[in-house]
């Protein structure tokens, strides 16, 4: 079912949203990066349940799932790491290593993070890739909610996601993010059906069919860069594809739609955070817009592999052979990413 659906009534208030986060930004630069605010306190929030699940836990279930903010372990700094389909820690959600109290915590966390609207895409996904929610994803807690700073993160196949409390300063999404879907198999066909991320793809397409024929060559490439590539660039990298800054106004409120169209699937604050992200560091002006000729399925032009980047922001969508995609988006390039 394509999901492409965003009308240009929700182009409109994401820009009036878009334009008031970034306002607000420029105003109280820590309000939305994490610099001055405090976690929710709404009982219902997704770090004030974090809490919860976390004075819930016995002893043995804190020592193997709740560490210390900077811990370091073979795999590096272990809040910050992101993988396509990697496990935080061994105990499954639904298994009898957690109450069923705790097993409804961690649901409406993760409901907590994502958009209302994308509860059930979500669904579909882990469906198809692990069997459903909780039967192949893990949890671990950084720091101590309540006390000090503190982060959830959940792990699984096409999954990476977190719950920081505003504790992770400087980056959105609470660190590097990873989603993805492998609908009908390992190996997707050309249209992706029931590919619940596949409408992204169609949306950054629709902008390179606006492109002239010298701004397509400009904006395709051969060869993609290795995907696990987010860390950031900085304002001085060597970036591909065509700048958005030299893109018309009709082609530059097409990548407008192409953002709104990724941030979607997660709840306000985060898309706020990305905003003013993008903000602090030239907004979309100051990123490029890259396709690669490289895994197109089918050979129909229409390209699986492409790429959103600037200073302190990447977006990285690999279509081909199933959906990966890999984010990054902070407000200072100092910030460290660990892909492992």
């Amino acid at each position: 079912m394509t999901m492409d659906r965003f009308s240009s009534v929700d182009r409109r208030q994401f820009l009036k949203t878009a334009g008031a986060g970034a306002a607000l930004a420029a105003t109280t630069p820590g309000l939305l990066l994490g610099e001055e605010t405090k976690p929710a306190t709404d009982a219902k929030a997704p770090e004030s349940l974090v809490k919860h699940l976390y004075d819930s836990m016995n002893e043995k279930q804190k020592k193997e799932l709740c560490l210390p903010w900077d811990h370091t372990d073979s795999r590096g700094l272990l809040r910050t790491r992101v993988q396509n389909n990697w496990h935080i820690t061994a105990p499954v959600i639904n298994s009898d290593y957690f109450t069923s109290d705790q097993k409804h915590l961690i649901r409406k966390i993760f409901e907590g993070i994502v958009s209302e609207e994308w509860i059930e895409r979500f669904d579909r996904q882990l469906k198809d890739d692990a069997g459903g929610f909780g039967n192949d994803q893990n949890i671990a807690i950084f720091g101590k909610p309540g006390e000090e700073k503190y982060e959830l993160v959940m792990t699984g196949r096409h999954m990476t996601v977190r719950c920081d409390g505003d504790s992770a300063e400087h980056v959105a999404f609470g660190g590097p993010i990873f989603y993805g879907h492998a609908a009908k198999g390992f190996n997707e066909k050309p249209e992706h059906p029931n590919n619940v991320f596949w409408h992204q793809a169609v949306a950054a397409n629709n902008v390179y069919k606006m492109l002239d024929g010298k701004q397509q060559d400009q904006a395709l490439l051969k060869t993609a860069p290795f995907e696990e590539d987010v860390q950031f660039q900085g304002p001085d990298g060597k970036f591909l594809g065509i700048k958005v800054a030299d893109l018309s106004s009709d082609q530059k409120e097409g990548v407008q739609n192409v953002l709104q169209t990724l941030i979607a699937p997660y709840r306000q604050s985060d898309r706020d955070e990305v905003v003013a992200c993008l903000k602090k560091n030239g907004g979309l002006d100051e990123c490029r817009l890259a396709f690669f000729k490289e895994g197109d399925i089918g050979d129909d032009k229409v390209w699986d592999i492409w790429r959103l980047e600037g200073p302190t922001f990447v977006w990285h969508y690999r279509g081909s052979p199933h959906v990966h995609c890999w984010v990054n988006v902070a407000d200072s390039p100092d910030v460290a990413t660990n892909t492992g």
